[in-house]
């Protein structure tokens, strides 16, 4: 049973409980900090975005999660099948951020001593610009990229804990923007076209119980000329209202119900970069998964540890809209990836 949430509203109610869980199609319940029934430290914010071809990614996020910020930058190279990864990190107290109660305007900048990073949102269009000085050794890299033509709708969910009545996560997922922009690195310049380059933004707020393992899925791109997308993923909370899983084909979403990740296993670990595949329990979603690079990092320092495995591939397959008319897939780029947290 998937409910859809339809009443505009607060997300907390003043003890800071969620008032109601499912999912919907656009940030329909009210975000606000001051209501939310835990210490401040305890609450996860980011802003994360995704710029994807078939040639090329681009990741970007601005991240306060409580008791410590970070600002991130990738850039992968699936032709030359390279990739650097560079993060800032820093304490709250050193500094201070205030990202939007909203994804739908508002404006995200930060800067540090050989960086900027800047989401700027207009309503109309979003604008992710910045740099940063020694991305990789002395080199840097620069981006100016516009992001238009958002769908009408998109993927909201409203996750709650089980024995953790303070715990939720408010999460929304716009897929399928058109990028049009370059990314300038090294010697090299990665031109962004509206007609094959596009960007996700995973918009998230709340608060999360200490060890958590999730899965993600998404791609972005052109379905016999009409934008579609899609998004799947489990793994954390209570997810017994609804799932986060769904198809946009022209605009609007497609709710689907479960999907598994079934990552192969080699030697007792997981294989990563060997072939995946995707199904699901009404069989709306068949998909293969032809890994192409694992953005993988880890990091242990024993209270808090993370090990990442953001894997970019090319999906191909069936799937069903709620019409039940099938498209089929074909080489689709997008990434999955399996994430585990202790923070």
């Amino acid at each position: 049973m998937q409910h859809r949430i339809v009443t505009p509203g607060p997300l907390h109610d003043e003890n800071g409980r969620l008032i109601e869980t499912g999912y919907a199609t656009e940030l329909i319940k009210t975000y606000d900090r001051s209501r939310i029934a835990a210490r401040p430290w305890r609450i996860k914010e980011w802003d994360y975005y995704a710029v994807c071809s078939d040639r090329f990614a681009l990741a970007l996020t601005i991240d306060h999660n409580g008791y410590m910020i970070m600002d991130s930058v990738s850039l992968l190279d699936f032709r030359a099948n390279s990739q650097v990864t560079t993060s800032r990190i820093n304490l709250p107290s050193f500094a201070k951020r205030s990202l939007p109660a909203t994804s739908a305007e508002g404006n995200v900048r930060v800067a540090g001593k050989d960086y900027e990073i800047a989401f700027d949102n207009d309503g109309a269009k979003r604008h992710l610009h910045g740099y940063m000085e020694h991305f990789h050794r002395e080199d840097g890299i620069t981006f100016d990229l516009i992001l238009t033509d958002a769908p009408e709708e998109s993927m909201v969910i409203v996750t709650p804990y089980k024995d953790h009545p303070e715990a939720f996560y408010y999460n929304q997922k716009i897929n399928c923007m058109r990028v049009s922009g370059s990314i300038r690195y090294k010697e090299k310049e990665y031109i962004c076209t509206p007609d094959d380059t596009f960007a996700v933004l995973d918009w998230g707020r709340g608060v999360w119980t200490y060890d958590n393992t999730w899965y993600w899925g998404s791609a972005s791109g052109l379905a016999d000329g009409i934008p579609f997308g899609f998004n799947i993923g489990y793994g954390f909370g209570d997810t017994s209202a609804a799932s986060e899983n769904v198809l946009f084909y022209d605009g609007k979403i497609h709710k689907l119900s479960q999907v598994r990740f079934n990552i192969p296993v080699k030697d007792g670990k997981d294989d990563f970069m060997s072939p995946w595949t995707f199904t699901s329990d009404d069989g709306r979603f068949e998909m293969d998964f032809q890994p192409v690079m694992d953005r993988s990092a880890k990091i242990d320092l024993k209270l808090i540890c993370s090990d990442q495995h953001q894997v970019f591939g090319r999906f191909s397959g069936i799937v069903t809209l709620d019409d039940g008319r099938k498209l089929e897939i074909r080489n689709l780029m997008g990434f999955a990836e399996k994430v585990r947290n202790k923070w």
